[in-house]
């Protein structure tokens, strides 16, 4: 097979700890291929040395017939490689032409912009894939399928040769992701290749020729997509093997909560926010863990936003305790006594200028706070107190929290919750990016608060930590439930099987 793109023997390291070890790629001319993985497997990395954002540190690149030294971006897109990232890099005040000719304007006299020729080229590019819009209206006035498209388009117009497309259905609706799916197979007609990342199993076999497979920062597999089943994606992904999978039985679990029900804390009906989360439904009791199985995309965040009232319902309901409506904003969450660990410890959770202490007493300030003055004894006193019950490691509870290790600001997320005396945890990769300790200790904080009556919704992406503690686990795939494993059901080869056979799967 003639290739245009031949990556090989890829190596990378961050301070000494290594993201590639001998990675490769291969794309054809005219091939959509995809690139899958878990988080961390290495896909960003390898894409964004492709793109010469990162400088490799081993291997060889070959691109369109020659060796490739790219060293930023732009140099990429100068040699006919697009990248449309998963939030898209666009300007949506600026008109749709703006968008696509942005820093690639036509000119009259070598100075002046031909506006003219810049709308007129936009127009033919956009009737290449079906769309007449008006490309003077502001790029933010169109749905997120158009603008999509607008990113697209603007790769078409640098001549791309290779258009890598990074989660791009992830916001989309069902017709959306159709016309998607038309632009992505005109281009592989018109000789253009795109390397399609996605975590959304079902969108490959639609529309992919070829599959590579990353784990830990390696090249594990590369396969035609055609005689492939999602079983053995799943299975290569996670580092097991298909045909065990398939073949064993049910075993007898010994993990989970205090196997003691309590009341009815929560239940959720019918719940959707859109394209990536419908119907789902959960009742959780006290003294219960609840597991939100899935693959990255599969819905499981979005549900853990809408019963915190993060994301507005489209349809649906939750109730607390069998009484009213559930939250619809997290300060009615943290009011009805839920608390939510985010997935994202750096973005959402830390404000990293601020001391432990203050990250720690931010949700309970409300009740810290009398006449406007906080009570800043009983507010030493309580961060005193977590500090030692969950052995946080610091210099003081006034250092800043950036300046913790991961696992010490983990806690401190924790604690922030447990001070509230939730009735209801929400935990979204309580354990992610932490060392083993610090995860030991962690799942030993959430087995306490389960055992004093505290219900858990737990969602991680580590199949063994979720096939432990959870006492029922609930499947999602692509946003909906496929099935709920329950003792003594839940084993982890019951959870990919699960994750496997779901419906639309190529069998």
């Amino acid at each position: 097979m003639t290739e245009l793109l031949s990556m090989t023997g890829i190596d990378k390291a961050f301070a000494g700890v290594s993201a590639l070890s001998q990675a490769s790629l291969s794309i054809a001319p005219g091939e959509v291929h995809a690139l899958i993985g878990q988080n961390g497997a290495g896909k960003s990395t390898l894409i964004k040395i492709l793109t010469g954002v990162y400088r490799r540190d081993g291997g060889t690149v070959v691109f369109n017939g020659a060796q490739s030294e790219i060293s930023n971006p732009r140099e990429a897109q100068a040699a006919g490689i697009a990248t449309i990232y998963q939030e898209l890099n666009l300007v949506p005040l600026r008109s749709v032409t703006e968008n696509v000719v942005l820093g690639y304007e036509p000119k009259r006299f070598g100075v002046l912009i031909n506006w003219k020729e810049a709308h007129r080229r936009t127009r033919e590019i956009l009737a290449r894939f079906g769309i007449n819009i008006d490309v003077r209206a502001p790029l933010g006035s169109y749905s997120t399928a158009i603008q999509q498209l607008v990113a697209i388009a603007r790769a078409v117009s640098l001549d791309a040769r290779l258009v890598i497309m990074d989660e791009p259905t992830s916001s989309l609706d069902a017709s959306e992701i159709e016309v998607l799916f038309g632009v992505v197979r005109s281009l592989r007609d018109a000789g253009v290749s795109v390397l399609y990342v996605s975590h959304f199993l079902d969108e490959l076999f639609e529309i992919c020729d070829r599959v590579t497979t990353m784990r830990d920062g390696r090249t594990v597999d590369c396969r035609d997509i055609k005689g492939t089943t999602k079983l053995e994606l799943i299975a290569g992904m996670l580092g097991r093997d298909a045909k065990d999978i398939e073949q064993a039985g049910m075993t007898e679990f010994g993990g989970g909560g205090t196997g003691k029900k309590g009341e009815i804390l929560l239940t959720a009906k019918g719940v959707s926010t859109g394209p990536r989360l419908n119907d789902f439904d959960m009742t959780l009791h006290r003294g219960e863990i609840v597991g939100l199985g899935g693959l990255l995309g599969a819905g499981r965040t979005e549900a853990a936003r809408a019963l915190f009232g993060v994301d507005r319902l489209t349809s649906g309901a939750i109730s607390v305790k069998g009484k009213g409506d559930g939250p619809d904003n997290p300060a009615s969450a943290i009011n009805a006594g839920f608390g939510y660990l985010t997935e994202d410890r750096k973005a959402e959770g830390i404000i990293p200028d601020m001391s432990l202490r203050e990250n720690l007493t931010l949700a309970l300030l409300p009740k810290l706070t009398n006449n406007g003055q906080i009570d800043r004894a009983r507010e030493r006193e309580l961060v005193t107190s977590y500090i030692k019950a969950l052995g946080i490691k610091t210099a003081s509870m006034e250092q800043p929290i950036r300046e913790l290790s991961g696992g010490n600001q983990q806690k401190v997320l924790l604690a922030r919750w447990l001070a509230i005396e939730p009735d209801l945890l929400i935990l979204d990769e309580p354990t992610r990016g932490v060392d083993v300790g610090a995860k030991r200790e962690i799942q030993a904080i959430i087995r306490d608060s389960v055992a004093k009556g505290v219900g858990v919704v737990l969602i991680s992406s580590e199949f063994e930590e979720i096939v432990e503690g959870a006492d029922r686990i609930i499947v999602l795939n692509e946003g909906r439930i496929v099935t709920e494993l329950t003792n003594p059901g839940i084993t982890e080869d019951a959870l990919v099987r699960a994750l496997a056979h779901t419906e639309g799967a190529a069998a």
